[in-house]
């Protein structure tokens, strides 16, 4: 078996294997959570609790809006039953450089820089971050990353 790859083992990919969601009842989702709604990553802004009837169990009828997309979305589902939870991790980067194709650099607190990632699809922010770095002032943009997608959610400008 060894003798078939000489070089040694080959991984496809280097991700650590973690999860991108995880599973919570959904009764005890709450207003401001995240959950995923058809495979997307959404933020919940309403939460209603349908009480039990005759037959059945108490149901949660969920609206949220997708993180990345800002779409609305809705999902009703049995109150005792588990649904998918996106990790979604929130971090600050200092705005380096908006290049003319649409790209921004952006350098982390350790230093490590940043260049794979848009301007945000929202023409308000889109237009405020771009107003704000041809002013010169120093910027810090928030970066939303979940389930494989990352997208600028924040911009502010850097305390002095």
């Amino acid at each position: 078996m060894a003798d078939d790859h000489p070089e040694g083992e080959t991984f496809e990919s280097a991700d650590s294997g973690a999860s991108l969601t995880y599973p919570q009842q959904a009764g005890t989702v709450r207003k401001g959570g995240h959950i995923c709604i058809k495979g997307r990553p959404c933020k919940v802004s309403d939460v209603s609790t349908s009480k039990t009837g005759k037959h059945g169990h108490a149901k949660c009828h969920f609206v949220a809006i997708d993180i990345f997309t800002t779409k609305k979305m809705e999902e009703l589902v049995p109150a005792s039953h588990n649904l998918d939870v996106p990790h979604v991790l929130r971090q600050d980067y200092s705005l380096l450089d908006i290049s003319d194709d649409g790209f921004v650099s952006l350098m982390d607190d350790a230093g490590n820089e940043k260049a794979d990632l848009g301007l945000p699809k929202d023409d308000v922010l889109r237009n405020q971050l771009e107003s704000l770095f041809a002013n010169g002032d120093e910027l810090v943009v928030s970066v939303l990353k979940s389930m494989g997608e990352e997208s600028i959610c924040a911009v502010k400008q850097a305390s002095q």
